[in-house]
């Protein structure tokens, strides 16, 4: 079976396909990764050893390249985005451009090719802030910034020509992954980081901002399972079951490093800022076997570890975005 997965460089595509990948697995998968390698890139994150992998430097909006390369796929795996908030509030066109048409250049090839599943990768920020309660798959889609905005507008893309063409697509909108191999720009790593380097940490607002977290293994056997054994059409909720604030997650990374809250530097709020998400994750569980496998207190704990004797990773990704 050849699976294509495109942005696996990154940090949910690279651990998705390090799974895959990982001994015991199939002789006879083979894996082709699609990555652009923007500076969220990193090569580092894979074994470009394995003869089971073979990597393919290229954008997704190219579409003689996407063509070339489903015509020899089976199935599609879709990670690649431009993923940061603030940097899409920042400059909205890179997200538009990635995000929704080169999601379309992919569907597109994938049509002509008859290519599938073809599960797409999505986020749970495309249904907007809840107060209470958690959002079923059906809730309304109610995008806040940018980013969400376009990925929102590539799920609608996908499911679409699911339902125009009979496309075997396959939603996922995961909370907020966290683990090792996260690039420094992210909540925990950027804290870790900068804790680690005996700098402050930047808190938006009162930091009153409320995510569930999941672990980037967890959501990434969530995928497979999406992948292997969800339904065409369908969309899938991927949650972690622990929900914290910004400021009660800062508490834990503070102790995890032996800081204080002298290190706290509380930051102008970002401009449209959700207040909370929470996913209903039951469809996965009740349709799929999905049930999150990593206890949050030792995830992080294990996660800050990873960052505090992996410096040889990260510090240069600080060092070239400063």
């Amino acid at each position: 079976m050849n699976l294509l997965v495109t942005g696996a460089a990154g940090f949910i595509g690279s651990c998705y396909v390090r799974t895959l990948l990982a001994p015991g697995a199939s002789d006879a998968l083979r894996i082709t990764v699609l990555d652009k390698l923007t500076y969220a890139g990193n090569l580092t994150n894979l074994d470009l050893d394995d003869p089971r992998l073979q990597f393919v430097q290229g954008d997704i909006r190219d579409a003689d390249l996407v063509d070339k390369l489903m015509a020899d796929a089976d199935q599609v795996v879709h990670f690649a985005a431009e993923s940061h908030v603030d940097r899409s509030i920042a400059g909205a066109t890179d997200f538009v451009l990635t995000n929704v048409v080169g999601t379309q250049i992919l569907l597109d090839a994938a049509l002509r090719h008859r290519v599938g599943p073809f599960v797409h990768i999505s986020t749970d920020e495309v249904y907007g802030s809840i107060a209470s309660g958690s959002w079923p798959e059906e809730h309304p889609l109610a995008p806040n910034s940018p980013y969400s905005a376009s990925k929102a507008s590539s799920d609608l893309l996908a499911l679409a020509y699911h339902r125009t063409h009979g496309l075997d697509v396959r939603v996922t909108r995961c909370s907020n992954n966290y683990g090792p191999h996260q690039y420094p720009e992210k909540v925990i790593p950027l804290f870790v980081t900068n804790l680690l380097d005996g700098k402050t940490v930047p808190l938006y607002g009162q930091g009153l901002n409320v995510r569930d977290w999941l672990h980037v293994e967890d959501h990434c056997h969530g995928i497979d399972l999406v992948r292997a054994k969800g339904r065409p059409g369908e969309v899938y909720n991927i949650g972690g079951g622990t929900e914290l604030s910004n400021k009660e997650l800062t508490g834990l990374l503070l102790q995890a490093c032996g800081a204080g809250w002298d290190r706290v530097e509380y930051v102008a709020d970002r401009k449209g800022h959700d207040l909370r998400y929470s996913v209903d994750w039951s469809k996965a569980r009740d349709e799929l076997g999905y049930c999150p496998r990593h206890d949050f207190t030792t995830g992080l704990a294990e996660t800050v570890d990873w960052y505090r004797e992996n410096r040889a990773w990260w510090q240069p990704l600080k060092e070239r975005s400063a």
